[in-house]
């Protein structure tokens, strides 16, 4: 079932979410599958799957929103140094963290309760994750 009643400006804030998640996703995984043994091997495996759910749902909620999920990531880096690693996922997350509460108001002023509970849920494991890579940063 679709709902015809979400602003395409929300519509697009959930697609340009999407192909933030895909690259992320697809970053944070290559940069696991590449780096040597280190603290932040294994965070960066599983902030990749938590990312891959996050696109997953956000994708289910645009396209019942009556939306088509975009299937083209953002820009990837994978980087050479596990610092230039981190500098760069620590920065995506600030952008994600950014774009996500302008998501959370949009869907708030479109009165869409789901859409903004979402979010607000997403928003705090991408604070999270920008906490992860700067204590990881920290070690450095």
């Amino acid at each position: 079932m679709k709902s015809a009643n979400a602003p395409k400006a929300l519509l697009d804030l959930l697609n340009k979410a999407i192909a933030r998640e895909l690259q992320v996703s697809i970053q944070y995984m290559w940069q696991h599958v590449l780096s040597k043994e280190c603290a932040a091997k294994d965070e960066l495996k599983k902030i990749a799957i938590t990312e891959m759910k996050h696109a997953e749902v956000i994708a289910e909620r645009l396209a019942y929103l009556g939306g088509t999920p975009t299937t083209k990531p953002d820009p990837i880096f994978v980087g050479e140094t596990l610092k230039e690693m981190l500098e760069k996922n620590k920065k995506d997350e600030e952008g994600a963290i950014a774009l996500y509460k302008k998501t959370v108001a949009a869907a708030q002023k479109a009165g869409d309760g789901a859409t903004r509970r979402l979010f607000e849920q997403i928003l705090s494991d991408e604070e999270e994750h920008h906490d992860t890579f700067t204590g990881l940063l920290e070690e450095i």
